[in-house]
């Protein structure tokens, strides 16, 4: 076999793997986001945001109080928002690079992701309607009105 066949095989096989890589992560994007918060990690987060069009990720400790009054809310709406929503949580104590990454220093603290890129946050505990009036631009068939940042 001479190299430029060797070159075309190999060209060849290399985009093939590409068009199944591609083809894979659509189907993973195209399935509908859990009914409940999914955890996150400092290992997970990227993949986990990159594979949802739209993700809410509360930023929580144990210890904290506040937290523990913005967990049942993000897994109500987790429930509500199914199918059109991705939500997950992530500790900071146990995960601070991606703490660190978004500059978290006050707890809780909710970003909303699009398409893997942060785009909008609430900081504290705050009412369920709030969090949902947040997230109403960005849902499918909706335009954004404002960016995180």
């Amino acid at each position: 076999m001479s190299q430029d066949e060797e070159l075309e095989r190999l060209n060849k096989r290399k985009l093939e793997d590409l068009v199944q890589r591609k083809t894979r992560l659509e189907e993973e994007r195209s399935a509908p986001p859990a009914a409940q918060p999914m955890q996150l990690t400092d290992s997970t987060f990227g993949s986990e945001v990159a594979r949802h069009q739209l993700m809410v990720v509360d930023f929580w400790a144990p210890w904290c109080g506040p937290c523990r009054m913005v967990g049942p809310v993000i897994e109500q709406l987790a429930r509500e928002y199914s199918g059109r929503v991705a939500f997950g949580k992530l500790n900071v104590d146990e995960n601070p690079m991606v703490s660190q990454t978004f500059g978290i220093q006050s707890i809780p603290t909710i970003l909303f992701f699009k398409d893997g890129k942060a785009i909008d946050g609430v900081l504290g505990a705050v009412p369920k309607a709030y969090i949902e009036n947040k997230l109403a631009p960005y849902l499918p068939g909706t335009g954004s009105s404002s960016a995180y940042g």
